[in-house]
């Protein structure tokens, strides 16, 4: 891995764009990558993406032009290519070997999307690279027997935990209000939902198998209810 960090912007909602922004200027990614029209909601902010890569189907002409002219790459599939185009996009993500990858635009619209959206993170994880999906509400990420990891936030976040495999084992939670020690979670008992911080950095590890964690960037507030 060569340290670098790449942005993948998805074709879904975002909502905020200003937090997009904010986190670009933040982490001053190596490389943009957008799928398809993904290439949407870079245009609004004034940017040009690295790469835009999908079958197009999402995009007007002129704007793929005005991109190529202002020195995006553009890589176009066929229509019946049989992944989606987050996947391309990722997919060519992890060929830069990057140190991680954040995915934006990956939530919210189509549940069949955005369930896809999440089973590609097990492409990064394969690989022993970080990738998280992330929206101006919250970060999705996996956990798997990898180590431990380390969560910094804010006391009172709320972070849930779910089986991203049949049975994750060996479940260990510290700095969490509700500790877990050599725990099991399984499909269809889904008892890790809405725990909280106790401090600012909480640890999560797993033995075997996978977790998927959502963490809640307000504290007590969640999408729909404001």
């Amino acid at each position: 891995m060569n340290g670098i960090t790449v942005f993948v912007i998805s074709g879904g909602p975002i909502g905020d764009l200003t937090f997009l922004r904010a986190r670009l200027e933040a982490l001053a990614p190596a490389e943009t990558i957008c799928a398809d029209g993904g290439v949407r909601h870079l245009d609004v902010l004034g940017i040009a993406p690295q790469v835009i890569i999908g079958d197009m189907d999402s995009l007007a002409p002129e704007l793929l032009k005005r991109y190529e002219e202002r020195g995006s790459r553009i890589i176009t599939y066929p229509a019946d290519k049989g992944k989606t185009d987050t996947w391309l996009a990722l997919e060519y993500a992890l060929e830069r070997e990057p140190e991680q990858v954040f995915i934006f635009g990956a939530l919210g619209g189509r549940l069949d999307h955005t369930l896809a959206n999440v089973s590609l993170l097990a492409l990064a994880a394969m690989r022993g690279i970080k990738a998280r999906i992330i929206d101006e509400w919250c970060e999705v990420f996996l956990v798997n027997g990898n180590g431990e990891h380390t969560i910094d936030g804010e006391k009172g976040q709320t972070v849930s935990f779910l089986p991203f495999t049949t049975d994750a084992t060996g479940i260990r939670l510290r700095g969490f209000e509700y500790p877990l020690d050599n725990g099991t979670m399984e499909i269809g008992r889904p008892y890790g939902i809405s725990n909280r911080l106790a401090a600012e950095r909480g640890a999560v590890s797993v033995r075997s198998g996978s977790l998927l964690a959502i963490r809640y960037f307000r504290t007590g507030m969640f999408p729909g209810e404001v």
